[in-house]
């Protein structure tokens, strides 16, 4: 393999080209420890989007916790990229439980496609059967890979891990993902501050595409003054260390007069947005 490098020559020149080979890898220096941590901490990141997805919860709008099932050795190895998960996932903490069945409740749902061919015409029997069993002590033993046993006309029939759905139903206010023994919930509960943190998030991206809009240039300092709805002006002055700091504004001034320059709407709220190169 050829790795193309550009290289401005000291004499002022056209830049050279100089092509190199890649280096070998060398396994010794693996570290294969390192990357079972990596990976468990993106298969947690992996399904807490794919819970606030399944919640449709705005990836600006903070969240309180993600609560992640891990047993101690796990807990550890995500622990140490635990930052990386607060800011991926946009949350404020990271809890960890020990079993899936502590993030809600499992039902019970039969498996026609394996169970169909077995027992035929007696389905609706199988099914209220597999109903009344008790969830978390069968969802237990069938993650284990056992068998829970039902009675049909007085018959007992034994049911292995592929003949019954586990369905987790969520305990209020969280949404969760699973992938096998690996699960991840979001609790969805908001509060005011949560709330208006989501507005300062929403209120930086409109002030960068006012930047973008004006011609400015990524590294360009600003003077930025803001006036519009309430509660927006009211999370910038929450967040103003925040908002300035990411929109590289020097000055921020809330005017009583509607700035000229560029008008946002933030979830149905207005604003009004000036900028000015300093």
């Amino acid at each position: 393999f050829v790795a193309d490098a550009i290289y401005e020559n000291l004499d002022g020149s056209e830049p050279s080209v100089h092509l190199c080979d890649y280096p070998n890898a060398d396994s010794a220096r693996r570290d294969e420890g390192l990357e079972w941590q990596m990976g468990l901490a993106r298969d947690a990141v992996e399904l807490g989007r794919a819970a606030r997805a399944a919640a449709k919860a705005k990836v600006r709008q903070p969240l309180r916790e993600a609560v992640v099932v891990a047993a101690e050795r796990e807990r550890e190895a995500i622990g140490r990229f635990e930052a990386l998960i607060l800011d991926e996932l946009n949350v404020k903490q990271v809890r960890y439980v020990s079993e899936a069945d502590e993030l809600g409740r499992f039902e019970l749902k039969p498996n026609y496609r394996t169970l169909g061919p077995r027992f035929g015409k007696d389905m609706p029997q199988v099914a209220a059967a597999v109903a009344g069993l008790d969830p978390d002590n069968a969802a237990r033993t069938l993650r284990d890979g056992g068998e829970v046993h039902i009675a049909i006309d007085g018959r007992d029939h034994a049911l292995g891990p592929d003949d019954v759905t586990l369905a987790l139903q969520p305990l209020e206010g969280y949404e969760v993902e699973r992938s096998g023994s690996h699960a991840v919930a979001l609790n969805l509960e908001l509060d005011d501050e949560l709330r208006r943190e989501a507005l300062a998030r929403e209120v930086v991206h409109a002030i960068q595409n006012a930047r973008k809009d004006a011609g400015l240039n990524v590294e360009d300092r600003i003077a930025l003054t803001l006036w519009g709805d309430d509660a927006l002006l009211e999370a910038v002055r929450a967040h103003e260390a925040y908002v300035t700091g990411e929109t590289l504004a020097t000055s921020l001034e809330l005017s009583p007069a509607e700035p000229n320059g560029a008008t946002a709407q933030i979830e149905g709220r207005e604003l009004h947005i000036g900028v000015s190169r300093v």
